[in-house]
């Protein structure tokens, strides 16, 4: 049950990447992660990887979920390569590892966001800093928030985040 936990909130980051931002405010809340990701044209990669990590049936769980997305332009900047490798049936558990790092347990709104260590569903902690409205996870920089889903809540980030 916490692995399925754990993918299900990861498959809420890597679905909230792929939006623009009047797509995600037209989203209704009443989507599920796994429709609202289906339903983008540029979330092809997300997909890819939630499908290839197993999250797929996951991303249908309750939660409540807040998942710092990493846009298609964040995947972009890995290095050569590495995102071919993870969607690899071999890496399946590496790559959830990796997405279940963006999602952290409840439902935490853009105006309730402070600086921070927030534990997330791997178990690893990011460090969120708000400095003059302006939020950062680790090094990523939040580009846009409060999507929300009908379990949970996306706000999209600029980088991709790799646990230790």
């Amino acid at each position: 049950m916490k692995m399925n936990r754990l993918i299900t909130t990861l498959a809420l980051a890597v679905t909230a990447a792929c939006f623009s931002p009047a797509h995600a405010e037209s989203t209704p809340a009443t989507k599920d992660i796994v429709e609202v990701a289906s339903g983008a044209k540029h979330c092809s990669t997300l997909v890819a990887a939630i499908k290839a990590a197993g999250l797929v049936e996951t991303l249908k769980g309750p939660g409540p979920f807040t998942v710092f997305a990493p846009s298609d332009k964040a995947f972009e900047k890995l290095p050569k390569g590495t995102l071919e490798d993870l969607l690899k049936p071999e890496n399946k558990d590496k790559l959830a590892g990796i997405l279940t790092y963006h999602v952290v347990a409840g439902k935490v709104m853009a105006a309730d966001v402070k600086t921070m260590m927030a534990k997330t569903v791997n178990g690893q902690e990011l460090d969120i800093k708000v400095t003059d409205g302006a939020v950062t996870v680790n090094d990523a920089k939040v580009t846009k928030t409060d999507i929300a889903t009908s379990n949970g809540v996306i706000h999209m980030i600029d980088t991709v985040l790799l646990p230790k």
